[in-house]
């Protein structure tokens, strides 16, 4: 094919993406309330793609396209009403030349799918027949079909392991790879079109692997920028101070202006949710109505990405887990039909996204119910957390609610997984629930990653940035003795701050060091996370600038603490701190423990340090491992597991992981069976991993302890009490190198 023709199949590409999105919730809007207009609209978008699919020789594509577009023609002409097994066949060809088009995509060709079953269908509705496909007279449908179709991600997630809840975040948010060759990844930079939702004629199409060069240009520029700013103020000359003056002022309208061309509506996203709610509440057996508003609020493209599948679940989650049935709501004094609603908008320098639902809301006594059950927490953990904490449990790795495993829910991912991908764009979630009365989630994203505003503050004499967007105050602590300002709790520093305790820690401690005596004064850094205040303590605050943020190395991606590097004006680099990795790194996130820097833990764990350990079982005993020495959480099947000179070993991420089977090792039978999938702790040293096999795992906890019991045993450092519990503390590095003496050697050499 020429290359000329080759952009011509390209822009159809493009064009078919665009007229199904909108296809998808026009039809769902025509089936509410039909529209001579937006039914011709439809008429001439199925129209369209048929016609130029036959230009192309693609024979499948214009079959079903035809008996499309005949059905929608009687529906034009006001020869047939719209209803939902119309609407249901419709959607379902909607879905079919979507799948035809990806092949196309990727392949040149339309696919092996068959498609007979569907022409079948819409000429039956077309002549007036009842259908014979998946549909009864109720007009329900498939849930596979229905669900699936609509791009969600909720099947997907709940089918994965452990290691797909933490894929998902393994992603370069802050250098998005180019995607020029993707012919759909392209961004409409008019006006016009973010305005209204169509391409307008002044209007042209931008490659987003462009964009993303260009934001990454302007970076370097505003790191030049700010060099420049920086050499100005130690020489004073007019002149010069003129001409940088003038260059400040350009690259910042530069920089706004590329930041705006990324800008997208997350309309753009929404524009599924009509479908999707639905397909789920006929799925269900629920009403459901979708409420919108802000959709035209504008934020990154990469960002809106990076939330599409979030958002996708929090909305599955409000038909399928929030609303009542409709004999349920009528019992209940509501109307039958229930809503959810979206809200969209700027506050504070983020975007604030509201997914909203007028259903049962969330229980909080079944939370702890089930958490027992499941052994993410210990009755006495239930019973001491509060509503909110105990709400927030949701969010943990394996939690569900449900009776049994659907099509729709019940395998216990997904939660987890949303707040992992949400807080990877430095983001945060929050639940508020009133049980019987409805939930709201409210999501917090920044504007963008690429260029952010940032506080600087210096530690040890190294310089590190705070994003401003974290930030609420500042306080100086002066005076003969500020020490004495700061309080213990428990053993836990606080700071009386306008009459409250405000949980302190120094950002000497965060790195393993002692802090400093200050004699001279405190500065205190106000942050928050998991809508959470702490005061974070540092050597000295420098001033604010805006950053061009730098994703980290492997070797530093694993530390919590830090989200990303810049270069600072005077040409050094200046890592970027992480608070939310802060915040749970002091156990401040309620899904850490659930309190406050150890100001709520009690004289249980006033001794030792304050440590997160990932909790697992190994045949009828307990152990720990600190949870800084794992690199990832996995799952494979027994399929997967292959032998070699070396030992078991999976192929894992291009390389060839070593399995260790723990049980082997410490001599202790294993309760797995044979043929389940293996659960592998992943531990990465010197860039070589190795996977180490338990049986169960089954909590993150954080917690002060001490080693009460110290151990001879190889691969053992002792026992200690976790969870009002005596576990054992495995020594992960110690044992594998007896058990693999050959790869350390090998290392070492």
């Amino acid at each position: 094919m020429s290359d000329e023709m080759d952009d011509v199949l390209n822009e159809f590409i493009v064009e078919s993406y665009e007229s199904l999105d909108d296809l998808d919730r026009e039809l769902v809007t025509l089936e509410q309330n039909a529209n001579p207009d937006s039914l011709a609209g439809v008429f001439r978008a199925v129209h369209t793609i048929k016609g130029t699919s036959g230009f192309f020789g693609f024979n499948k594509l214009e079959a079903v396209t035809h008996v499309g577009e005949n059905l929608l023609s009687k529906l034009r002409d006001g020869e047939t009403e719209v209803d939902r097994p119309i609407t249901t066949a419709l959607l379902s060809m909607v879905d079919a030349v979507r799948d035809m088009i990806d092949s196309i995509q990727s392949d040149g060709v339309e696919g092996t799918g068959n498609y007979d079953a569907l022409i079948s269908e819409l000429e039956q509705l077309e002549s007036g027949e009842a259908p014979t496909a998946d549909t009864d007279a109720s007009g329900s449908i498939d849930v596979d079909t229905a669900v699936d179709a609509t791009g969600d991600i909720s099947d997907v997630v709940a089918e994965a392991d452990i290691a797909e809840s933490t894929e998902t975040t393994d992603v370069e948010i802050l250098e998005p790879e180019s995607l020029a060759a993707d012919a759909a990844e392209t961004v409409d930079t008019s006006p016009t079109a973010a305005a209204t939702g169509h391409v307008a004629s002044e209007s042209i199409r931008v490659d987003v692997g462009l964009l993303d060069d260009l934001m990454n240009l302007v970076g370097e520029l505003v790191l030049a920028r700010n060099q420049i700013i920086q050499y100005t103020g130690t020489n004073p000359d007019a002149t010069f101070s003129a001409t940088t003056q003038r260059l400040n002022l350009i690259t910042t309208e530069l920089q706004e202006g590329v930041m705006r061309t990324r800008m997208q509506p997350i309309e753009n996203v929404w524009n599924k949710f009509p479908r999707i709610v639905r397909d789920l509440s006929i799925a269900c057996g629920k009403q459901a109505d979708l409420a919108m508003e802000g959709k035209h609020t504008e934020l990154d493209k990469t960002l809106l990405e990076a939330i599409k599948d979030p958002l996708t679940h929090l909305v599955r989650n409000s038909v399928d887990h929030g609303l009542e049935t409709p004999e349920a709501r009528l019992a209940k004094g509501k109307p039958a039909g229930g809503t959810v609603a979206l809200r969209a908008f700027h506050e504070g320098g983020q975007v604030i996204i509201e997914i909203s639902d007028d259903g049962a809301g969330i229980d909080p006594a079944l939370i702890r119910r089930k958490a027992v059950e499941k052994g993410l927490l210990t009755k006495e953990e239930a019973a001491g957390r509060n509503d909110r904490e105990i709400i927030n449990v949701i969010f943990q790795p394996g939690f569900s609610t449900a009776a049994e495993v659907t099509n729709i829910s019940g395998r216990g991912v997904g939660m987890d997984v949303v707040r992992t991908n949400i807080e990877s764009i430095g983001g945060s979630v929050d639940i508020a629930s009133t049980h019987g009365l409805g939930t709201t989630v409210r999501v917090k994203i920044p504007l963008t990653l690429a260029i952010i505003p940032a506080l600087v503050v210096a530690c040890d004499e190294e310089r590190f940035a705070i994003p401003q967007v974290s930030l609420l105050e500042l306080v100086r602590i002066d005076g003969h003795d500020p020490q004495s300002s700061i309080e213990y709790v428990h053993g836990a520093p606080v700071y009386r701050l306008r009459g409250r305790l405000l949980p302190v820690v120094h950002l000497h401690e965060v790195f393993g060091k002692a802090p400093p005596e200050h004699s001279d004064g405190i500065n205190i850094v106000v942050l928050e996370a998991d809508n959470r205040e702490f005061g974070l303590v540092v050597d000295e605050i420098s001033d604010t600038a805006e950053i061009v943020v730098k994703p980290l190395g492997r070797v530093l991606k694993q530390v919590s603490a830090f989200a990303g590097a810049t270069i600072m004006g005077d040409g050094r680099v200046a890592l970027i701190l992480d608070v939310m990795g802060i915040a749970e790194h002091i156990g401040m996130t309620s899904t850490g423990a659930g309190k406050q820097h150890g100001v709520e833990d009690g004289e249980a764990n006033a001794a030792g340090d304050l440590r997160r350990l990932l909790m697992f079982r190994l045949g009828d005993r307990r152990l720990a491992l600190l949870l800084e020495m794992v690199a990832r959480l996995e799952e494979f099947s027994t399929e997967q597991i292959e032998v070699t000179s070396n030992g078991r070993v999976v192929q894992y991420r291009d390389e060839i992981l070593n399995l260790v089977f723990l049980s082997e090792e410490l001599g202790i039978p294993s309760t797995r069976p044979e043929d389940a999938p293996v659960q592998v702790v992943v531990y990465t040293d010197g860039g070589r991993s190795v996977g180490v096999v338990v049986d169960d795992i089954f909590d993150i906890v954080e917690q002060r302890f001490d080693i009460q019991h110290g151990s001879s045993a190889a691969g053992m450092l002792g026992s200690a009490v976790i969870q009002d519990r005596v576990t054992d503390i495995l020594d992960i590095e110690g044992l594998l190198r007896l058990a693999l003496p050959a790869l350390f050697a090998e290392e070492a050499a």
